[in-house]
């Protein structure tokens, strides 16, 4: 026999016996073989393409490719207040080959629903959080309020109040405006829209006094004049050059206000610690690479990352305080 022979009969005896194992055992050792990953990620936006979240989803998923050596595709599930696409995870395999990109809402829904489709807490496992971006108190560029004391001022003395709009029950526009009039000891009269679009449309028009936008909706309507913008609803000043000036609401009287729109990623529960570390490092990379802080930037997003543990204390937090905001104002998106 050739030596190459003598090297080759272990290999074969080790596939038989191997064979044999699966075949009797019922043991599908592949996954135990396969390195991860070795096959395409699905990352799904619970929100329809060309939002905020979509751009965060598609940019990390380039830094996400390179690093991971496989496809990541975006599957954009809209539908029940980011409910539609979260139950999709819920339901998927836990092996780290299908993941959501969250937000705000994931927080709030289970305060706003009665009902849902999947177990809060028991159902996912935190990766990541990516960022948190302030929402913008906007008024019209033809308001009387220039500042947000003038604004503060209205709202406390004028008579009937004033008013400002959301995209809708339960977002981070109308829960920032509830959580204010808590805070601020103000009675702003809620209107609700279908949507950034005609909410913004009506405040510009002075229909509607005020709204606490996300930055992403409003940043290109400040830079052409159409809103003036009076404070950022963050716990600290905005480091984006569109916002850096604007005071933050706590700064300006109402101590301790914060909201705050964010993002992070969660995967299926029981998914393997040592992929969702995996994970956990390749999404941090790229939300710290300046090719994804420059496309962000004008989302007045402020790269915040950790470990899965720091994103896990992180939402819980955020579930907590605005459960009291939800109940206290009788709050309800069903």
């Amino acid at each position: 026999m050739s030596p190459f022979h003598y090297l080759v009969r272990p290999l074969i005896w080790l596939s038989n016996l191997v064979f044999t194992i699966t075949l009797f055992c019922g043991v599908d050792i592949a996954p135990v073989l396969a390195a991860f990953p070795d096959r395409p990620i699905k990352v799904i936006v619970p929100f329809s393409p060309g939002g905020g979240t979509d751009l965060v989803a598609r940019t990390i998923g380039i830094t996400m490719v390179e690093e991971l050596h496989q496809p990541v595709i975006i599957e954009n599930k809209p539908g029940g207040s980011t409910v539609i696409g979260t139950d999709a995870l819920a339901k998927s395999a836990p092996d780290g080959y299908t993941l959501v990109v969250a937000t705000f809402a994931h927080a709030v829904n289970p305060s706003l629903k009665m009902k849902l489709p999947y177990a809060q807490d028991k159902d996912f496992v935190p990766i990541i959080l990516v960022g948190i971006s302030p929402n913008v108190l906007v008024v019209s560029a033809n308001s009387p309020y220039k500042t947000f004391e003038q604004f503060l001022l209205a709202a406390k003395t004028k008579a009937g109040g004033l008013s400002y709009a959301s995209q809708g029950s339960g977002t981070s526009a109308h829960l920032a405006g509830e959580l204010f009039n808590s805070m601020a000891g103000t009675n702003l009269v809620h209107v609700p829209y279908k949507g950034a679009g005609p909410a913004l449309t009506d405040v510009m028009g002075g229909q509607v006094d005020v709204m606490f936008a996300t930055a992403s909706a409003v940043g290109s309507l400040i830079e052409a004049g159409k809103l003036r913008a009076l404070a950022v609803t963050t716990s600290i000043r905005s480091s984006t050059p569109l916002l850096v000036n604007l005071p933050t609401i706590a700064e300006s009287g109402i101590i301790g206000y914060s909201a705050a729109s964010w993002y992070g990623y969660f995967a299926p529960a029981g998914t393997p610690k040592d992929i969702i570390n995996t994970l956990n490092t390749v999404i941090k990379k790229a939300a710290q690479s300046s090719a994804f802080k420059s496309r962000v930037e004008s989302e007045g997003l402020v790269v915040k990352t950790g470990t899965p543990e720091d994103f896990g204390k992180f939402v819980k937090t955020e579930e907590i305080r605005w459960r009291a905001v939800i109940k206290n104002a009788k709050i309800s998106s069903d």
